[in-house]
């Protein structure tokens, strides 16, 4: 996607999330650069060309009208709501990139737009709120290197190739998100023949383009199904195990202190520890050592006593 195609779609997110009722396409038009200077049908098919983009990609462009006695008076808005991911916990030190982070939107081009664009908002009658523009500061994906380029080909419908952990990959990219931190990618992978997640960050570089835009068809897929993937499993099991005092935080953070019926060895205390069965139990186990132990069940136990005897096998 050209680079104004790609200012003017983030202009029209920029309006449309800041408005906090409805916008008439009149007012879209005088406000949003990009639109100035077209004629009446061209607007209209690049403004809808438009708010289909954004809806692929997952932003939730609302249609609506502010006086119920003139339902025929539609205006368009982003719903903060459904626009903002939930809350989310980080560490002090995720708090501290990202702190670092924020400081890349005072000098991104879309500052000047933004401050651009509420002005045009008061001039025209329309009450805007600069506070929700938070949730579009593109210094989250500033700092990968293929951010942009997969960006633009998710748009454009462009099949796209780059390196993945070292690994060619030729991809058809249907939607990206970000979750937990993370810009996350969803394709279709030509080689594998089947749907895949890639995470943005590990792209070895600039994606590059590998055949038109517009060359494939998105399928009808659940993104929202596709998305809950990246969250965290829900623990569905429990493990009772032999922590070292002071050891092993993370685990302890989840358990809760008990009576086993078997013998807990000396400078131990047994914990019940919940987790999910998707999830990867024995490695987490595995990386404390002798600081943690299986005490039941006894098929966990036997899964961490095989991968601790296979990487002790290893050539060094």
């Amino acid at each position: 996607m050209a680079p104004r195609k790609s200012e003017r779609i983030m202009n029209l997110a920029i309006c449309l999330l800041m408005a906090r009722r409805f916008i008439e396409k009149s007012q879209i038009r005088q406000v949003v650069e990009g639109y100035h200077g077209l004629s009446d049908a061209a607007f209209e098919r690049t403004f809808e060309r438009d708010k289909d983009d954004l809806r692929s990609m997952g932003v939730p462009v609302e249609t609506g009208s502010n006086n119920p006695l003139f339902p025929d008076e539609v205006g368009y808005r982003i719903n903060r709501m459904d626009f903002e991911l939930p809350a989310i916990e980080f560490t002090p030190a995720e708090t501290a990139a990202l702190g670092l982070a924020a400081t890349v939107w005072e000098s991104a081009t879309q500052a000047e737009q933004a401050v651009t664009a509420l002005a045009k908002l008061r001039a025209s009658g329309v009450d805007p709120d600069p506070a929700r523009l938070a949730g579009l500061a593109p210094s989250l994906g500033a700092r990968e290197p293929a951010f942009a380029s997969i960006w633009e080909a998710t748009v454009d419908r462009a099949p796209i190739r780059f390196g993945y952990k070292g690994e060619p990959r030729r991809i058809e990219p249907w939607a990206m998100t970000y979750r937990r931190g993370a810009w996350y990618l969803l394709g279709h992978d030509r080689d594998r023949g089947e749907a895949r997640m890639f995470k943005v960050a590990r792209v070895d570089a600039a994606a590059e383009r590998i055949g038109r835009p517009g060359s494939y068809t998105v399928p009808d897929v659940d993104l929202e199904a596709a998305w809950a993937s990246l969250e965290p499993r829900q623990p569905d099991a429990e493990v009772t195990l032999a922590l070292r005092p002071g050891r092993a935080p993370e685990l302890r953070r989840r358990g809760r202190s008990v009576a086993p019926e078997q013998a807990v060895p000396a400078g131990y205390e047994a914990l019940a520890v919940s987790y999910a069965r998707a999830g990867d139990l024995v490695g987490e186990i595995c990386a404390h050592g002798v600081d943690v132990l299986v005490l039941a069940p006894e098929q966990v136990r036997r899964a961490v006593l095989a991968r601790l005897t296979a990487v002790a096998g290893r050539p060094a």
